[in-house]
């Protein structure tokens, strides 16, 4: 990596490797198989993510990747891990239902308490931790019912965010948590009532804009510091650095043809006091 970067307390991630990275059918306006991707330009750009991770002293542990599960890639749907605890995906389209097995599998194998939800959500993708609230997106992929379901299990305040624009189809394509207290968000993505509601309760939130929006800005991985965060979002990169963050620019542009990026390639375990 370019900039010398330091750990700012060790992160545990997962992530899986996209070596069958295709894009062979389309569950989101992403999505478009008729135009070629490429997986090995899609392992060369995720082992860029990974190599930051690393470099700022987090730990990276990874899944193996499965034949014929091309979005297993993203990682940060498969579960909410928290308190020891993974509440597994329970995926809204048929293609991926068969990554929640394997996952499944690989957070047993680690010790940790597994659990099967009993309501369609995918982990990460649509539950932000910050501080000791749960953020919960919903509109696209995730149940309202599984929003009561995570407060359940995990005895934490979810707040309700509803997505209406299907470009963002996942929370973690319109907001990212930068601490306990600050959010970068992209208003146009949710309903009136829940831009209001973020109004309230983050009124120094990071605003960020379409033209960032559109380039996956929000799709962003933080440690309290560092922003790991996708090419192309050049003025939320300066408005991160205003705050006092440092961006870390990564390329996953080939990913982007599937609508993941940065986030949607990282799932946080949350482990050792790392929570936002």
């Amino acid at each position: 990596m370019e900039r010398a970067i330091t750990a700012v307390g060790t992160r545990h991630y997962l992530m899986c490797r996209p070596s069958y990275f295709d894009v062979v059918y389309s569950i989101n306006p992403w999505m478009h198989p008729e135009l070629p991707a490429d997986s090995a330009i899609a392992v060369e750009q995720w082992e860029h993510l990974r190599a930051a991770y690393e470099a700022a002293g987090h730990e990276v542990e990874t899944i193996a990747p499965k034949h014929g599960l091309p979005d297993m890639v993203f990682a940060a749907n498969s579960a909410l891990v928290l308190d020891g605890t993974a509440l597994v995906a329970r995926f809204h389209h048929p293609q991926r239902r068969s990554e929640e097995r394997l996952y499944a599998r690989w957070f047993r194998a680690r010790g940790l308490n597994v659990r099967r939800a009993e309501h369609e959500h995918e982990g990460e993708g649509d539950f932000a931790l910050a501080g000791d609230v749960i953020l919960a997106g919903t509109g696209f992929r995730t149940e309202r019912a599984a929003h009561r379901e995570v407060q359940e299990v995990f005895g934490r305040e979810v707040v309700t965010l509803e997505l209406v624009d299907p470009r963002w189809y996942h929370l973690d394509t319109a907001l990212f948590v930068l601490t306990g207290e600050q959010i970068a968000y992209y208003p146009g993505a949710f309903s009136d009532d829940s831009r209001a509601l973020l109004g309230r309760r983050y009124p120094d939130a990071l605003l960020v804009d379409e033209h960032d929006a559109l380039a996956f800005a929000c799709n962003a991985s933080t440690d309290g510091v560092h922003v790991f965060m996708p090419a192309g979002a050049d003025t939320l990169a300066h408005d991160l650095e205003a705050r006092g963050f440092l961006p870390v620019i990564i390329d996953l542009s080939e990913l982007r043809k599937a609508g993941g990026s940065v986030k949607c390639c990282t799932l946080d375990l949350h482990e050792n006091g790392d929570e936002q």
